[in-house]
């Protein structure tokens, strides 16, 4: 997987970052959800004003993984006021780290978190932190192996259904 590049993605790319991350999303979330839930979250979630807001937003920042000009996953990072949760200047938001189920176990995830650690390095963060669906053990797994731990917790609304999400956290000073 030496050929994978990661790359700044930018409001020329909309309709691409709305295309992975409602495949990702899917892929990764659909078995155990309701259909409906799915839907509704996915409308929601990667409309056009959504993710245009998402992406001008200057405390946002997202990443392609591309393998041959394909986008095949992507990385959504947080920082100061766009963190989802915890708002501390010192920190950095993993929001998002999702790849296509045909690259999974690849390192293509590794890559994008690693991009994500440059960033927190480059930007002198204390730490990164992350919410991950108490359900989704391989994300879990990895995160741990990186070296985050558990803090947390807090609820993440999918449609109509309200889930738990481990909230976890790696010290970089």
């Amino acid at each position: 997987m030496t050929d994978i590049v990661v790359t700044p993605v930018t409001l020329d790319d909309l309709s691409k970052l709305q295309q992975i991350g409602k495949q990702t999303f899917h892929e990764t979330f659909a078995e155990t959800n309701t259909e409906e839930d799915m839907q509704e979250y996915l409308r929601k979630s990667f409309s056009d004003e959504q993710v245009t807001s998402e992406l001008t937003n200057s405390e946002s920042a997202f990443y392609f993984a591309t393998l041959d000009n394909r986008v095949i996953g992507y990385l959504k990072l947080n920082f100061g006021q766009a963190q989802t949760e915890i708002n501390d200047p010192n920190s950095l938001e993993i929001e998002r780290i999702y790849v296509l189920k045909e690259f999974q176990g690849r390192k293509v995830g590794q890559l994008l978190y690693n991009k994500a650690l440059s960033v927190a390095r480059e930007r002198n963060f204390e730490y990164l932190w992350l919410g991950v669906w108490e359900k989704n053990e391989k994300a879990i797994h990895f995160y741990k192996k990186n070296g985050f731990e558990t803090f947390d917790q807090h609820v993440f609304v999918l449609g109509t259904d309200e889930q738990i999400d481990l909230m976890m956290r790696l010290k970089l000073q």
